[in-house]
């Protein structure tokens, strides 16, 4: 049987933890939002399939653990990822001064052309609660050409703006190294965070804190 779609582009979600990595995830592939605060265990993933300017594309999102000991499980993913999406939260400096370290990992572990996309979450929140303005963040991702969205996963700003941005980057890579999909896809079935690794997909466990996405 055909399959219906002609790529998949696996994608990680990175960034601190509680900046809405889970969150985001969600918001995008199952158009939900979840008012619970969803601490990931390891790293869990989810796929969606999307109409690319008119070509079907797999997204094999992965979701990745933001605390510091699941970093080292969590780095073997990297290989073999064609766009991160990297995240912090407007409300939460701490976050966006760690950006520093994730983009270090990244040039670390990843491939060294993995495209990047910036994304500051919860832009919904008011001028009192916001710490991190929005040329702060611009600015970081001007230095390290990345687009740059500032989104919501309570409100759904611009999440899918932020993944299509990231799938066209990808497909661009993809076009200017002349890849063929059918070898990728063989390479990347040796690497962890492949298709074959449902064992290692270590799912989400819900705590009792609200939501902070």
């Amino acid at each position: 049987m055909a399959l219906d779609f002609v790529a998949t582009y696996k994608v990680l979600v990175l960034g601190d933890s509680n900046v809405g990595k889970t969150c985001i995830v969600h918001r995008y592939c199952d158009e939900k939002y979840y008012d619970t605060y969803i601490s990931t265990i390891g790293i869990d993933f989810k796929q969606k399939l999307i109409n690319l300017d008119g070509v079907p594309i797999k997204l094999q999102i992965w979701d990745t653990a933001g605390q510091e000991r699941f970093r080292t499980l969590t780095t073997a993913y990297y290989r073999g990822a064609m766009g991160i999406l990297l995240m912090y939260d407007v409300t939460n400096l701490e976050s966006y001064n760690n950006l520093s370290y994730w983009l270090r990992n990244i040039q670390e572990n990843a491939s060294p052309d993995v495209v990047k996309v910036l994304a500051g979450n919860k832009c919904e929140c008011s001028t009192t609660q916001r710490m991190v303005d929005k040329d702060r963040g611009e600015k970081i991702a001007e230095n390290f050409d990345m687009p740059f969205f500032e989104v919501s996963c309570k409100s759904n700003i611009n999440i899918e703006d932020a993944f299509l941005s990231l799938a066209r980057k990808i497909r661009e890579q993809r076009e200017r190294r002349g890849d063929n999909f059918d070898n990728d896809e063989k390479q990347d079935k040796k690497s962890p965070g492949s298709n074959g690794l449902g064992t290692f997909s270590l799912g989400s466990l819900s705590g009792e804190n609200r939501c902070t996405c």
